[in-house]
């Protein structure tokens, strides 16, 4: 990248020192580690009139820690919506507002989208300053392919549940997609997750990040069918990235390798099911190419 890229703007594009930009204004803040609050953010939020945060307790010990002493009000996946119309209406008055999370850049796996997309919408800015974010820093630490990456949030919390979102996934992938697929997850989840990943994903290449930035930070890598067996036999703790790479080119994994297999083990209807579970496919199709595969040849 030439070195113009980090160039000052020219004098004319940058604001009088100590003037305050109106606002509404996304901070990133550390994922641990609170060396990594930038420069950027720490004025960011120093300058701020009013500071919104997931946990007003969780952030006030950061705040504490650089040394800002702004006003601090909670907006989390609760309050959001009653929240808006307040936000909206200070910031129309010129006030200058920082919306941090409770580690990381804001909206991602966090609230505050609503907030934006309304603040949007009649026309107030809405500005950013970069920063940390963890499922960036574990596709980077991972070993997988790092474009296009899919960033899916948290796993629904029951098996079921997952089994039916990984199954989409597999549809996806089967109608082109190729991307390494990013989640977050809590440590107790962990190995049940890693496990159903294991079950519709087959034993591809995978990593699992955790407490990244902290005094503890792991990036383990290796297969689902690996990872799934150590976590389950070394329960892990603290703050997790899962981490799923593209599959092959040559998938084993295709509709009749599945079918052959679950048909080994169950009736033509049973083994229809879990390959519609986990494929994504309709249970109508997969059922059919169950009973052409059944079918005796000659």
């Amino acid at each position: 990248m030439p070195d113009e890229a980090y160039a000052d703007p020219p004098d004319s594009e940058q604001p009088e020192q100590g003037t305050r930009l109106a606002g509404l204004v996304l901070v990133s803040t550390p994922i641990g580690n609170l060396g990594d609050l930038s420069p950027r953010a720490r004025q960011a939020l120093a300058e701020s009139d009013l500071i919104l945060c997931e946990d007003t307790r969780h952030s006030g010990r950061l705040l504490s820690a650089a040394g800002i002493d702004v006003r601090t009000e909670p907006l989390h996946e609760y309050n959001e919506d009653r929240r808006i119309a307040p936000v909206l209406g200070m910031l129309r008055a010129g006030r200058r507002i920082a919306l941090i999370s409770d580690a990381g850049t804001p909206l991602v796996s966090d609230p505050g989208y609503r907030l934006v997309r309304a603040a949007i919408a009649e026309g107030l800015a809405v500005g950013a300053v970069p920063g940390p974010n963890a499922a960036v820093m574990a596709l980077v630490l991972s070993g997988l392919p790092p474009q296009p990456f899919l960033f899916l949030g948290f796993p629904p919390p029951r098996s079921a549940a997952r089994h039916t979102a990984f199954g989409t996934l597999r549809a996806a992938e089967r109608a082109g997609l190729a991307a390494t697929a990013i989640w977050h997850e809590a440590p107790h989840r962990l190995a049940e997750t890693l496990a159903d990943m294991a079950d519709c994903f087959g034993p591809r290449a995978a990593a699992v990040a955790r407490e990244l930035t902290k005094h503890f930070e792991e990036v383990r890598r290796g297969t689902l069918t690996e990872l799934a067996a150590h976590y389950a036999n070394h329960p892990a703790r603290g703050e997790i990235t899962v981490l799923v790479g593209p599959p092959e080119e040559a998938d084993p994994e295709d509709l009749d390798g599945q079918l052959t297999r679950a048909l080994a083990t169950h009736s033509v209807k049973d083994a229809a099911a879990l390959v519609s579970t986990a494929t994504g496919l309709p249970r109508k199709l997969v059922y059919a190419r169950a009973l052409e595969m059944g079918r005796p040849q000659g």
